[in-house]
């Protein structure tokens, strides 16, 4: 992991590499490097940000039209200037870059060992370099062969990209289990761990499929597997504008994203839903309907907001669809030999569409006859291909490594299955049915009268800015979103943070409240609402600090608390909708006032390519 750019063509590769790295950064790296060819195969890498990198290479020799660059997030080895990539063949002839983790590196290092070869790194990258090169020493063979020869005796993740000094016209690739894209322009191409860094040079994308070749020159490009079966290139137009990679006027990518979120749950339901002809349509559950109507359950797999995101799915199929819903964690779903039969359907959720733990579940699922559904935000990514059927969030490129927009767009997305479930099954009333449908076409401009309350909000965030905990509650479908809200406090202000069921509050967590204790109430509900305001006075009397969310109008519950944040009503199936966007700008401010990196946080990366 994490950041993949390079470039062979007729134009100079290094700006090209550096603007497509800073595309990149949003992924979270804590290295970053290039190697240029022009005669000389010159790297320079360091521990640090790309601008460091570009400081660091500003007196070298930067000529080339050949070129990979790389931003490292560590797993095999500190973050380091030796540990950075590219990586060399202990002959000084490869270089190469690696997103991944390659899981027989300790059996090919010792073998390389054994046969004379020296590391000067800990990395499994620069194992698997030596690997290929000794293959193409030891045989005489081109970079592509060497490569494809020896991958067939590699085990694990990869996405690489390698150079040849002695062969200083050809670029080659591969992957598996990590995401690699080609940009196909005119005598030249470029190779990207996704679109963002090269969109602006061309929107023609190849996406290469696992155990894939790729080998290129600035006129010819070839694919084959590793098999060496050769593959047809399927070249696809991109529809991602250079604007969306911007700021567009706002201090942080996480703030622009926070305030897009009306258009991007519009984007999401637009073509999906009416609510004046009272109809919900999904391409992706029609083609198999029948499967649907007769699921037994429905088993939903994802990590981190994602996983949030399924939880509130789960509230949704079952209170309207009625149909048993198991939410799980990816990471763990393959480890512990899960019942899985043709009769379940097993549902998807990754922004990326390549985190690593959710394929290797689907793969799992897959094997054991299950319908695969997936619910993504990148398109042509590896869940997508891999699913049998599904949906795109539509939330366009989402660069802050802390989901927001893309979050709303899965539950957006989980609300239209369940209404187009129910309506199927007739679990739901026609009133009932119709009467979301007109809420939803609401809920964006609900939204901003949301965000207009900022100021108040930032407020809010001063006050407690400095608190070393917090604690979030919420009962029913807000449940979920007190988690939510908990994961954003930790992810990008570094507070610890946890969330609970509001009733579970007094098994356990109540020892933990005092008078420096924040305590975050989501307290939108129509259902148990007195139970929420119980809760609370069992905060106040313990003298904790509440910060309630609450529907507009409510008097009880903001009677009690320290600070209330007003938002619009509305059913409580979509609530969710609404109730989270107060908890991202409280999450976002207090991060900006504790000066933390807001769209980079430490130690996560956005794409999380590697188990």
């Amino acid at each position: 992991m994490c950041g993949i750019v390079a470039y062979i063509g007729n134009k100079n590769a290094y700006p090209i590499i550096v603007k497509g790295l800073k595309r990149l950064e949003y992924r979270g790296y804590d290295s970053a490097g290039l190697a240029l060819l022009n005669g000389d195969l010159n790297i320079y890498k360091i521990k640090g940000k790309v601008s460091q990198l570009e400081a660091f290479a500003a007196d070298k020799d930067l000529r080339g039209s050949i070129g990979i660059g790389h931003t490292r997030w560590a797993t095999h080895g500190e973050p380091n200037d030796i540990n950075a990539h590219p990586h060399l063949s202990d002959n000084g002839r490869l270089a190469i870059i690696h997103n991944g983790i390659i899981e027989n590196s300790d059996s090919l290092k010792k073998l390389l060992t054994r046969d004379g070869h020296t590391f000067t790194s800990e990395t499994d990258t620069e194992v698997l370099v030596q690997f290929i090169g000794s293959v193409q020493q030891k045989y005489n063979l081109p970079i592509e062969e060497a490569v494809r020869q020896a991958l067939g005796s590699v085990i694990g993740a990869y996405a690489i990209v390698l150079i040849d000094k002695e062969d200083p016209t050809k670029i080659v690739a591969a992957r598996k289990g990590s995401p690699l894209v080609v940009g196909v322009g005119d005598s030249e191409f470029f190779l990207a761990s996704d679109a963002t860094p090269i969109v602006e040079y061309t929107k023609k994308m190849i996406y290469l499929n696992d155990e894939e070749i790729v080998i290129m020159d600035r006129d010819n490009l070839e694919i084959k597997t590793i098999a060496n079966i050769p593959k047809k290139p399927e070249i696809q137009e991109v529809e991602l504008a250079v604007d969306e990679l911007e700021k567009g006027g706002y201090e942080h990518f996480m703030l622009k994203e926070i305030y897009q979120q009306g258009q991007t749950i519009a984007d999401a339901m637009r073509g999906r839903m009416s609510h004046i002809e009272s109809w919900v349509k999904m391409g992706g559950m029609e083609e198999y309907e029948e499967k649907f109507r007769k699921a037994k359950r429905l088993i939903i797999v994802a990590c981190g907001t994602s996983w949030h995101a399924g939880l509130v799915a789960e509230y949704l199929f079952e209170d309207l669809a009625r149909v048993p819903v198991e939410v799980e964690y990816a990471s763990e779903f393959r480890y512990r030999n899960p019942i899985l039969t043709e009769e379940d359907i097993v549902i998807a959720i990754s922004q990326s569409g390549e985190t690593a733990d959710t394929l290797a579940a689907l793969e799992l699922a897959r094997s054991k006859g299950a319908l695969i559904y997936g619910v993504v935000n990148v398109v042509g990514s590896s869940i997508s291909r891999l699913t049998h059927a599904g949906s795109y969030i539509h939330a366009g490129p989402e660069i802050g490594v802390a989901s927001t927009k893309a979050f709303t767009g899965q539950l957006s997305i989980f609300t239209l299955m369940a209404l187009y479930l129910a309506n199927a099954k007739g679990t739901i009333s026609r009133t009932y049915f119709q009467k979301l449908l007109n809420e939803l076409t609401i809920i964006p401009g609900k939204i901003e009268e949301i965000l207009k309350q900022n100021d108040q909000i930032k407020y809010i965030a001063a006050e407690i800015k400095n608190s070393n905990n917090a604690i979030y509650l919420g009962r029913g479908f807000n449940f979920p979103i007190a988690l939510e809200g908990a994961l954003k406090l930790k992810e990008i202000s570094y507070i610890h943070a946890e969330g609970y069921p509001a009733a579970e509050m007094k098994h356990g967590p109540i020892a933990l409240i005092d008078e420096k204790m924040p305590v975050i109430v989501i307290a939108t509900n129509k259902n148990a609402y007195e139970k929420v305001v119980s809760n609370v006075q069992e905060i106040k009397a313990r003298k904790g600090i509440v910060v309630s969310i609450v529907a507009k109008g409510d008097e009880q519950i903001s009677r009690l608390s320290d600070y209330t944040i007003e938002i619009p009503p509305t059913e409580d199936p979509l609530a969710p909708l609404l109730s989270v966007i107060p908890l991202q700008l409280l999450s976002y401010h207090i991060a900006v006032m504790r000066q933390c990196n807001v769209d980079q946080p430490r130690n996560l990366a956005k794409s999380v390519t590697v188990e």
